[in-house]
């Protein structure tokens, strides 16, 4: 089955290199001209405007709605066969050591540009490392990682629903369906006039960014993803085709929401369609749907091998999303002072920043993963060692008299063999 869904490796590229796109030729200008909360790299931004490319930059977003359907899928998969231990700790391997990197280098970048800002980032910089949600008045590092607030609240969600053993994904896919369906189905009400108050508007808008953890705009992705990788595994039912029907639905008010959002606020793009991301994301949807069919159908049979340039693609996604804002920024402000084409510069700023971050997928995150897994190790065999040298606890009733110089011989064996098994431990040797 792995084969087939590392076809979708080349789609969460396709979905990063979008956002990017978005966020470097139109949101860093665009969204200045409608007074939107500006994040850090403004303070160092090139003053650069790309009203030309703006019909074919403005959609990138949707991209994100993309990772959340292919997050559903991926995790569910993740989870399926895993105790609650094991998804946790498998989890934390894959988020933490490429946030530690990405926000480390942002951090560098801003204080090398920011100057007279640097007691504004170490706070953000902090809860960026450890992956807290930075609440509503608060600031993200980089704004694009309010993403993995979303991401953690649903991960949160499959590590209780393993945890308790009786709630299964399946359970949670229809409560993140009828969850997310509710929410979407008031923003429609809301965008059609059946509330006589703007502030039920941006209450909407609320949810999507800085609420991100609620998953009340967002549900409805992650549980698409669970359900096509049900349809992985086996038939869905005719009442699971219509939770997906819904799911979908409640995708398109989501997206359409916020597409006229800006199609409303922003004057460049005022002549484009909200169809046109709500396309991009159903074309997305429906290659998910064929990986998972042709997984089903290839079950009992060899997968073919998918390509490892791919899987490099698919690698290669998660740190360029946690960098090309603030890094990227930082890039295309050092090529154009030094005299380079705006356009060129960010196109010269992305292929950098491919590449820097497969030097941190292929050589560094390995690098981290494997001290953190040495580390784990390690301590877990010093507990079991503990646990094992310890003294059995005599049954009530009998008794082991034992003279003075015996039980003393008794322990220094037992303080030397402990001693012994704490420094293989710790070399990396089995214990016997």
């Amino acid at each position: 089955m792995k084969n087939y869904f590392s076809l979708l490796d080349p789609l969460r590229f396709g979905a990063a290199l979008g956002v990017a796109i978005f966020h470097l030729m139109f949101y860093s200008w665009a969204g200045a001209s409608i007074g939107a909360p500006q994040s850090f790299e403004h303070h160092f931004a090139a003053d650069v405007q790309f009203p030309n490319a703006a019909p074919f930059t403005w959609f990138g977003w949707v991209g994100v709605e993309i990772f959340f359907v292919i997050s559903g899928f991926v995790i569910a998969n993740s989870a399926s066969n895993a105790t609650a231990r094991e998804f946790l700790f498998g989890r934390a391997l894959r988020l933490y050591p490429a946030v530690w990197i990405a926000s480390t280098l942002s951090l560098i970048v801003l204080l090398f540009f920011a100057r007279e800002k640097a007691s504004e980032f170490f706070l953000p910089y902090l809860q960026a490392m450890l992956l807290i949600p930075k609440g509503i008045k608060g600031q993200w590092l980089d704004a694009v990682y309010w993403t993995l607030a979303a991401e953690m609240a649903f991960y949160g969600l499959v590590f209780c629903t393993l945890l308790t053993k009786k709630v299964t994904l399946r359970h949670l896919a229809w409560g993140l369906t009828i969850h997310s369906a509710a929410f979407n189905a008031f923003s429609m009400l809301v965008l059609s006039g059946a509330f006589q108050s703007d502030m039920f508007y941006w209450v909407v808008l609320m949810f999507r960014v800085p609420g991100a953890t609620w998953l009340l705009n967002h549900g409805c992705f992650f549980a698409l993803g669970i359900w096509l990788f049900i349809s992985a595994n086996r038939p869905l039912t005719a009442l699971e085709r219509v939770a997906v029907v819904v799911t979908c639905l409640s995708g398109c008010a989501e997206i359409y929401y916020f597409s006229h959002f800006l199609l409303a606020q922003i004057p460049a793009i005022s002549d484009q369609s909200a169809i046109v991301p709500i396309l991009v994301w159903a074309a997305a949807v429906l290659l998910i749907a064929v990986a998972a069919n042709k997984s089903r159908n290839a079950t009992g049979t060899a997968a073919p091998e998918a390509p490892a340039y791919l899987r490099t693609l698919g690698l290669i996604t998660y740190p360029l999303y946690l960098t090309h804002n603030v890094t990227g920024t930082a890039i295309i402000r050092v090529l154009t002072d030094a005299g380079l084409d705006a356009s060129l510069a960010v196109w010269a700023s992305l292929a950098m920043l491919v590449v820097v971050c497969w030097f941190i997928c292929a050589k560094i995150e390995p690098a981290i993963r494997g001290l953190l897994k040495e580390i784990t190790a390690n301590v877990g065999q010093l507990a079991k060692s503990k646990g094992a040298l310890s003294l059995p606890t005599p049954p009530s009733g009998l008794s082991f008299p034992l003279s003075d110089s015996r039980r003393a011989a008794l322990k220094r064996k037992i303080d030397e063999a402990r001693a012994r098994v704490v420094a293989r431990s710790y070399a990396g040797a089995p214990s016997t």
